[in-house]
């Protein structure tokens, strides 16, 4: 069937409410508005209002209510509407949520799913626009997923829901009108695992949730160029499914890493230092990495384009790094 990438979190919702009568939705505009990027557009008159709840202009009250919610048994989704903003429910989500288990002798999960936007590209200034998943990926506690496909969109937030202990999303905002084919027996998705989205011999690309399709064309170009790029689709930033990315290199003996963040302190970083810790000797040339600049993200389009990771700039990375090839 036809889906958009937005259409697909809705189903997965959708489905999630229908399987347990013990998960519901909170956020900001999730009810009678359908969210703020139409997520959950119909699901208030589907559900109504005591599991499609509608909350306050307060983060740090309304994911607290969520941690609370999950305590007491409930399974809550608790949207919050871009990334920049969950750093107003920061105590909540590292010194609550991501410790209580730890902090209580193992006494205590906490249940819990936080989906949120991140990234840019659409011109909506600073505040709205920085991908700061990979701060939330360094914090011992939380599972953080970054779906890129229809199909992890759709079935991520189940299996999400079945884990005991609390689950970040992160659905980066210029991938909610992307539009392709869905099974009809779309469901739950493994977690855990990376994926491979296209298979190859020169060069591992590695990337997650937003930067993917410029990594795919990235990838096609250079196929034009005699570079066979293979790239792989993280999936899960924490924890990170290092023995595919290792075995991916020990194929292609090259690696360039694309993450929208900043790249001082990135999960590039972190992934680049795991690839050089665990498999330099398969290497036969540095590491690449292709992040944004380091700014806020400018409102400007031209100004913000040029900031952001492009196919381009990925290219130009991958061919660095297969100069060295023959």
């Amino acid at each position: 069937m036809k889906s958009s990438y937005r259409e697909a979190l809705r189903a997965g919702i959708r489905d999630a409410m229908q399987r347990d009568p013990r998960v519901f939705l909170m956020g900001e505009d999730v009810g009678a508005y359908g969210g703020s990027f139409a997520v959950s557009l119909g699901l208030l008159e589907e559900f109504g209002p005591g599991r499609i709840r509608d909350t306050p202009l307060s983060e740090s009250g309304f994911v607290g209510a969520g941690i609370g919610a999950a305590l007491g048994g409930m399974r809550p989704i608790v949207e919050i509407m871009t990334v920049n903003f969950s750093l107003l429910a920061l105590d909540q989500i590292v010194n609550n949520a991501a410790s209580l288990l730890h902090m209580s002798g193992g006494q205590f999960h906490v249940p819990l799913v936080i989906r949120m936007s991140t990234g840019a590209g659409r011109q909506l200034g600073a505040q709205h626009s920085h991908s700061l998943e990979g701060w939330y990926a360094h914090v011992p506690g939380l599972r953080i997923l970054v779906p890129a496909t229809l199909e992890d969109a759709r079935g991520m937030l189940w299996t999400a829901l079945e884990d005991p202990d609390p689950v970040l999303i992160f659905e980066h905002g210029s991938l909610y009108n992307v539009a392709g084919e869905l099974d009809d027996n779309a469901g739950p998705v493994d977690i855990d695992s990376a994926a491979i989205r296209r298979h190859g011999s020169d060069i591992s690309l590695i990337t997650y949730g937003g930067t993917l399709p410029a990594v795919l064309d990235a990838a096609e170009q250079l196929a034009g160029e005699g570079i066979d790029a293979e790239v792989l689709d993280l999936r899960t930033l924490r924890p990170l499914d290092e023995a595919t990315i290792l075995e991916s290199v020990a194929r292609t003996h090259r690696a360039v890493v694309v993450d929208e963040g900043w790249r001082s302190g990135s999960i590039s970083a972190e992934i680049s230092a795991r690839i050089t810790e665990n498999a330099f000797f398969d290497l036969d040339a540095p590491v690449g990495r292709v992040c944004s600049a380091e700014v806020p993200i400018p409102y400007s389009k031209h100004m913000e384009l040029a900031a952001l990771p492009s196919v381009e700039r990925i290219v130009a990375a991958a061919q660095e790094a297969a100069g060295a090839r023959g």
